[in-house]
């Protein structure tokens, strides 16, 4: 009794599982987020006046090169943050 080879090495079962994924890639090449204005107020993208004033006294010191780094201070919030 003679065998003859079958085809099989043809045939890849994971081939139209492939080609339905490569479809799907082409059909949504990206992804899309939309936020709503009302989102958009809801994360208070608007520093409040305290803020701004804070941060413009900062700006000040840095420029005129006054701004001053104390590390301890900087080291204490540090800790404070992880022992939360």
């Amino acid at each position: 009794m003679k065998i003859n080879p079958s085809n099989l090495f043809a045939i890849n079962p994971y081939k139209k599982q492939s080609e339905k994924t490569e479809q799907v890639y082409k059909k949504n090449p990206q992804d899309q987020i939309h936020i709503s204005s009302e989102a958009k107020k809801l994360q208070g993208n608007e520093p409040s006046p305290e803020r701004l004033e804070k941060l413009e006294k900062l700006k000040q010191q840095i420029n005129s090169g006054t701004y001053e780094i104390n590390g301890k201070e900087i080291a204490k919030s540090i800790v404070d943050f992880y022992k939360k």
